[in-house]
C-alpha cells in the first residue's frame, strides 16, 4: 500500500463518478451531497472527473452546486460547470481514431464514438446502449459507420460482454498506441481510448494548474483501473470497497462500497477528520 505520510493539508478532492460518487443505480445520495457541502464549508474544493461526456454530468451540477471545472472524457474535455464553456480539450488524431476502431472490431467488440458534444453508435439495440443512455440522460446518434466522424473525437469506446475480450483489447490497444493514446477500462465491459493527456493522471495535473493547488494537497477517490492513474499523482488516494483488489492496493486508503455510502464515509474519515473539520 502507498505511503500514508502525506503531511500536506488536503485542499481539493477529485472524485470519479460511476462506481464512486453515485450508487450502482446512478443515484446521488443525500449523504454524498451533504459530504460535498461539508468539504466546501471546510474550505476544501470539490471537482469531478469521469469517462462520461460533459452532458452526461449535468445531473451532478445542481444537486452538488458544482463550482469547479468538470473533467469529462477522463480529461479529454474540461468544462466550466455550465458544461458548454471548454477550458481545455484533448482530441484524438484522426489516424489514431482509425487504428483504434480497427483494433476494437478485431476483438469483435462494438464501437462507440464521442465527439466534444455527441455520442455515435451503430445499433441502438447493442449491449449497454440503453443503459448508457439512461446513465448520461441523452440519446446517441445512430450512424451506419464512422467514416465521416473521425475529426474532433474525444473518446472511442470498445464495448462488449465478453470481459476477457475487453481485457485483451485493452492490452492490444495499449501496445499498438504506445504513448499516442490512453487506453483503459472504465468498466469491465468498457474500454475507453482517449488522447494521451486525456487520462485521470493528467486530470490531477490539469486541476492542480487550473485551481492553483499543489498535487500534494489533492485527494482522489475512484474504483476502476483508470482511476489508478490519478491515485499516483495525488497526495492521498482512496479506493472504493467495490474496486478490485489490484485497484485497492494502489490506493492510500480503502473505503466502503458505493452501495454502502463509501464516498461519504471516505470524506468524513480520510479528508475532514484529517483536517480537523469532521
Amino acid at each position: 500500500m502507498p505511503s500514508t505520510n502525506n503531511s500536506e493539508p488536503i485542499k481539493l478532492v477529485i472524485a470519479d463518478v460511476d462506481g464512486t460518487l453515485v450508487t450502482q443505480e446512478k443515484i446521488l445520495t443525500e449523504r454524498a451531497i451533504q459530504s460535498v457541502f461539508r468539504l466546501r464549508a471546510a474550505g476544501i474544493k470539490f471537482a469531478v472527473t469521469s469517462g462520461r461526456p460533459p452532458r452526461g454530468m449535468a445531473m451532478l451540477v445542481d444537486p452538488l452546486k458544482l463550482d469547479q471545472p468538470l473533467a469529462a472524457f477522463n480529461g479529454g474535455v474540461i468544462t466550466k460547470p455550465d458544461l458548454t464553456t471548454i477550458v481545455r480539450e484533448n482530441f484524438l488524431p484522426r489516424a489514431m481514431v482509425e487504428k483504434v476502431i480497427q483494433i476494437i472490431f478485431d476483438h469483435k467488440l462494438d464501437v462507440w464514438l464521442y465527439t466534444g458534444r455527441d455520442w455515435y453508435v451503430r445499433d441502438l439495440q447493442a449491449p449497454h446502449v440503453a443503459r448508457e443512455q439512461w446513465t448520461v440522460k441523452f440519446a446517441p446518434v445512430v450512424v451506419p459507420g464512422f467514416d465521416g466522424l473521425l475529426e474532433n473525437v474525444a473518446k472511442v469506446v470498445g464495448v462488449g460482454d465478453d470481459l476477457d475480450a475487453v481485457q485483451r483489447c485493452e492490452k492490444d490497444a495499449q501496445d499498438a498506441c504506445g504513448d499516442q493514446a490512453s487506453a483503459a477500462r472504465s468498466q469491465p465491459y468498457y474500454l475507453d481510448v482517449t488522447h494521451p493527456k486525456a487520462n485521470k493522471g493528467e486530470v490531477v495535473l490539469a486541476m492542480s494548474d487550473l485551481l492553483s493547488t499543489p498535487v500534494q494537497q489533492i485527494a482522489t477517490i475512484g474504483d476502476m483501473p483508470n482511476d489508478v492513474l490519478m491515485f499516483r499523482k495525488s497526495g492521498i488516494s482512496i479506493a472504493m470497497g467495490n474496486a478490485s483488489a489490484e485497484v485497492q492496493k494502489s490506493a492510500t486508503f480503502v473505503t466502503a462500497s458505493n452501495e454502502q455510502e463509501g464516498f461519504a464515509a471516505a470524506m468524513d474519515k480520510f479528508v475532514l477528520q484529517a483536517a480537523g473539520k469532521s
